[in-house]
This record gives structure tokens, C-alpha cells and sequence, in this order.
């Protein structure tokens, strides 16, 4: 049985340690305890289009033989479990948003999956615990490296405000 290499963007802004620890908590749980789980350092933001309490977000890697569509149903069962609600707008407060943003190399866009995730290019709170996790990982659309990214991105995005934490896990 092969090994897929995934990585998810996590975030939370309602009891935002409290689920951030949850979130690790269920991969290893969801995925098995030899999933090699990866974490980036953990990053505070602004909420973005919606006034809202900051948010804290990273970025997890781990290893596992699911399809990404058994992946994404799978992390959308962890986000349901742990109070997140599909009924409010895009913009909201959440408890745990938990995104598959890459499946090894591959290219999706079809039902209602998107890898690699277009957010990775748009959102700093993305692209830097991203690029921090893994600075030489080639994204499957641009060829870049996603420090490369990073560093284009940086340049554009002064807006997007980020704060390294010192999160106690």
C-alpha cells in the first residue's frame, strides 16, 4: 500500500489553542500514530474579511495511503466533530478550519476538491508555515519552491500581518 506525502493548513479563531491542540490530536488519531506527523511553527492573523478574534494557523504534513477525496472527507469530519458549522458565510469565526492543501504532486479540480489549493499562493498565514515546513517543496502548478513563494509573495502582501508564536503544545 503506497504512501501519499499530504499537507493540510490548519486555523482556528473561537478557543484557538484549544483547538489547534485538537486538531493535531485527530490527525494522529484519523491517520495513525505512524503518519509522521510535521508541524510549522504556529502563527497568529487578523481575520480576513469578517471581524473577527485573530487567528492561529499552521501547517501539517503526514503520510498516508487514503485518496485525497478519503483524506478531504476525513478532515471534514474532524472540523464537524469539533463544532465547526458549514451554514455561516465563507468569512466567519471558526473553531477548526482544516484544509488539504497538497497531495503529493497532484493536480485536482473536480468534485468539490481543489489540490493544490489555490489559497497557497494568495494567503501569507498559508504560504510562510508552508514554506517554513517544508522551504524546498516544488508546488505542482508554479515549478517554484514554495520559499520562492514565499518571497514573492512577502513582497506583495505587507498587508497580511503574521506573529510567530511561542505556542506550548
Amino acid at each position: 500500500m503506497s504512501k501519499h506525502l499530504v499537507y493540510v493548513g490548519i486555523g482556528s479563531n473561537i478557543d484557538q489553542e484549544k483547538y489547534i491542540r485538537i486538531s493535531t490530536q485527530s490527525l494522529k488519531e484519523t491517520f495513525g500514530e505512524n503518519c509522521q506527523l510535521r508541524l510549522s511553527p504556529v502563527y497568529q492573523t487578523e481575520a480576513i474579511g469578517f471581524d473577527g478574534d485573530d487567528f492561529f494557523n499552521l501547517v501539517a504534513s503526514f503520510y498516508t495511503s487514503f485518496s485525497p477525496f478519503e483524506v478531504e472527507k476525513k478532515l471534514k469530519a474532524i472540523e464537524h466533530k469539533n463544532g465547526r458549522r458549514r451554514d455561516q458565510d465563507k468569512f466567519s469565526a471558526r473553531t477548526l478550519d482544516i484544509d488539504l492543501l497538497l497531495y503529493d504532486q497532484e493536480i485536482i479540480h473536480s468534485d468539490g476538491i481543489s489540490i493544490p489549493r489555490d489559497e497557497i499562493e494568495k494567503y501569507a498565514f498559508v504560504l510562510l508555515p508552508l514554506s517554513d515546513l517544508a522551504p524546498e517543496l516544488v508546488h505542482p502548478q508554479t515549478h517554484e519552491t514554495m520559499l520562492e513563494m514565499w518571497r514573492k509573495l512577502k513582497l506583495k502582501t505587507e498587508s497580511q500581518a503574521l506573529q510567530k508564536i511561542d505556542f506550548r503544545w
